[in-house]
């Protein structure tokens, strides 16, 4: 991990109405792989500062990078990012910052992936980093989130799994309120249903969980149950709240 660099915001984009993804133009970013994250540090004009760590959501080479950042209504960094920061605006970077949370496209075997709200955000960089190298191994995204209109990347996802070429199968699962017309009814992640999701545990894939540490856990656990190799669960987890770590 290196030191400090001025990031400038490039561009932001609304992907719920609390979370945003912002583009920035780092100088002499050294790239990074799918599911590492980056610290961001923000200045206030009497000197104080405030960090908070976001993963990274592009997989593109080059020195622009993006965040999705959900907005936490009593943090210090994700009110701002979220609602405030416009093109132009400079925060402070550092990283790549993590080495076990990241898919490798020479990793043999499935690739298993369940994300807890904005824990989908290193997902959907292994997810971006699996087609563009074109890999062959199945990729399946269990996304747990608490009413529809808080999925994230709905729409590319969505255009990923009509795509054969991209090998992903796509679930939601509704917490709080399914869609109209769901097939099942809103409830938590429990192990009959994550028994019928995932692939079978001597499929050999690697299971990537992220999300709040309670849903990370409980997840781990039920792999486990299921038969998982322990060494093949990576988990990625932040506050109960969900956002930033």
């Amino acid at each position: 991990m290196t030191g400090w660099r001025p990031a400038t915001v490039a561009a932001v984009r609304a992907e719920s109405a609390t979370a945003r993804t912002l583009a920035l133009d780092v100088p002499g970013w050294p790239g990074h792989q799918a599911g590492q994250h980056l610290d961001v540090r923000l200045t206030a004009d009497d000197g104080y500062t405030a960090t908070r760590s976001y993963s990274v959501a592009s997989v593109d080479p080059g020195e622009r990078v993006e965040i999705t950042v959900e907005r936490l209504d009593d943090g210090e960094v994700s009110p701002y990012l979220v609602d405030v920061a416009q093109p132009g605006d400079v925060v402070e970077v550092r990283g790549p910052v993590g080495g076990w949370f990241v898919w490798r496209p020479t990793q043999p075997g499935p690739v298993l992936l369940l994300g807890g709200g904005s824990g989908v955000v290193p997902l959907m960089a292994i997810v971006r980093a699996h087609r563009l190298a074109g890999s062959d191994v199945p990729v399946r995204l269990v996304q747990s989130v608490r009413v529809p209109e808080a999925v994230l990347y709905g729409d590319e996802l969505a255009a990923l799994a009509q795509d054969p070429a991209a090998r992903l199968d796509l679930t939601y699962v509704y917490t709080r309120r399914a869609p109209e017309g769901a097939t099942r009814p809103a409830g938590r992640l429990d192990a009959a249903l994550l028994s019928s999701l995932v692939f079978p545990a001597d499929a050999g894939a690697t299971a990537y969980v992220c999300g709040p540490t309670g849903f990370v856990e409980a997840v781990a656990d039920l792999l486990v149950l299921a038969g998982y190799d322990q060494r093949r669960v990576r988990t990625e987890r932040f506050g109960p709240s969900g956002g930033g770590r």
